[in-house]
Order: structure tokens, then sequence, then C-alpha cells
């Protein structure tokens, strides 16, 4: 699985704000406590990994069994 790319973050405020982008799109916004506890895991881990799961924007492993579920052929 590749690894997550294309995050960025911003402080805001002192501290208390942070916002998490992706390729330049805003993805979330994290306040008080949410990111303190942000900031501190991405001073421990790796940035990449800490926004991608932040966000929930990462790979679960199930995608190709999703890809050929019923529901989801093209053929409505």
């Amino acid at each position: 699985m590749p690894q997550p790319h294309g995050f960025a973050y911003e402080q805001r405020d002192g501290g208390t704000t942070v916002v998490i982008t992706h390729h330049g799109r805003p993805v979330t916004i994290l306040r008080g406590s949410r990111a303190a506890r942000f900031l501190q895991e991405v001073a421990a881990g790796d940035p990449q990994l800490v926004m991608a799961r932040w966000t929930g924007n990462y790979k679960r492993g199930n995608e190709r069994f999703a890809r050929e579920h019923p529901r989801n052929s093209r053929s409505l």
C-alpha cells in the first residue's frame, strides 16, 4: 500500500487551531484539546500518516472487494 502524501497542516491562533489540508484544500479543522493531541502525534510519528488517519483519508484494504460488490456495479 502506498504511503499517503499531499497532506499539510497549519497552526493558527497560537496553536489552539490546526487546519489540515490535502493538496491545498482544507479537509479538517481541529480546535482546543484535539489540536493539542494532534500536534503531539505529529511530533512523535510520521506526519503524513498521522494526518491521513485524523482526516479519515487512508486506505483500509477493502477497496478491491468493495469495487466488486453488486451495489457498486455501474449497470443500474
